[in-house]
């Protein structure tokens, strides 16, 4: 495992981040137990959480297991997301912000949180008020940095300066999606975060289970994520899509790597990106993205994957200036 510096903060972290999204649900305490100690065991130091990740059962699992071991962990999560039945329970006001930070807290039992995520952007929020609040609890010490996940380019451009004008704590790390059949990102945002020296932990590596390769043409009836969830289905239902997906499986096959492994490795070898987040049920799914740590990337092989679906378009309309 090799360690990377996450932005400008000056902390260390493993170059692969461990999700927690399927902990307390497609992971049981047991099944979460046994995942966290195969990531520690392989050197992993950093992991990320959120409030509404099985509305607080995560965050209540990953607090059990981080306990003895703390602070030498980097731990994340995030607010945005509806958390209970009250109305005002969801999104980025500073009431919001600091009844949750409390309550993750809490369920975490730890006095702070590493780096503390806008889950999504709130258009129904000042950034200000946001912002705000936020630097209010780097000064309390219950968050060390600010992230931002879900967000665009300018949204994130738009931050940076309000956190200037006011001197307040800024945007130290940022979470887009990015993988292979999603690769907007490399636009705007990952050259962003190089620009400004950002960290970047990016999330759905394997594409919701479409990299894995093994669901061929049988999304529609598949009983995995990419088949049931509503969510991955629209984000991940393109025929395109699909058609990339086997055609990346046949690659990977070919060359004898296993389509997850080569999936999180190619995302890991942007030099945008800090860690990609590990998603998985299980150990044994687990073991595949930890595989990725073995592949040699080289510039030959990265470049082979990238041709296998659309570069996206430049941000700008002189396409002459990038031919």
């Amino acid at each position: 495992m090799e360690y990377k510096f996450l932005g400008s903060t000056g902390i260390r972290v493993s170059q692969l981040c461990m999700g927690t999204m399927t902990f307390g649900n497609e992971a049981d305490k047991a099944e979460s137990r046994a995942m966290y100690n195969r990531c520690r065991d392989a050197g992993v130091n950093f992991f990320d959480c959120a409030n509404v990740y099985s509305q607080g059962k995560a965050e209540e699992i990953l607090g059990d297991l981080i306990a003895g071991a703390r602070d030498e962990l980097v731990i994340t999560s995030k607010v945005w997301g509806q958390m209970g039945t009250d109305i005002n329970a969801k999104g980025l006001s500073r009431r919001n912000i600091m009844s949750c930070v409390e309550a993750s807290l809490e369920r975490l039992k730890t006095s702070y949180i590493d780096i503390y995520f806008m889950h999504q952007f709130d258009p129904h929020t000042p950034l200000e008020e946001t912002l705000g609040a936020l630097d209010d609890l780097v000064t309390q010490g219950k968050i060390r940095y600010i992230g931002a996940s879900n967000f665009a380019a300018w949204q994130v451009a738009k931050a940076l300066g309000v956190s200037a004008l006011h001197n307040w704590a800024s945007l130290k790390c940022i979470q887009p999606m990015y993988n292979i059949v999603k690769r907007q990102a490399e636009v705007e945002i990952l050259p962003l975060a190089l620009s400004e020296n950002i960290g970047v932990v990016s999330y759905n590596p394997l594409g919701g289970g479409l990299l894995t390769g093994k669901y061929g043409h049988r999304i529609e009836s598949s009983q995995n994520r990419l088949g049931k969830v509503d969510m991955y289905k629209k984000r991940y239902g393109d025929d395109w899509m699909l058609d990339a997906s086997i055609q990346y499986e046949a690659f990977a096959r070919a060359n004898g790597i296993n389509p997850v492994s080569l999936a999180v490795a190619w995302v890991a070898a942007h030099p945008g990106v800090t860690a990609p987040i590990l998603g998985a049920r299980n150990v044994r799914q687990l073991e595949d993205s930890l595989r990725s740590l073995e592949i040699d990337m080289t510039r030959d092989l990265y470049q082979k994957i990238a041709s296998l679906t659309p570069t996206p378009a430049p941000a700008t309309d002189r396409t002459e200036d990038f031919r």
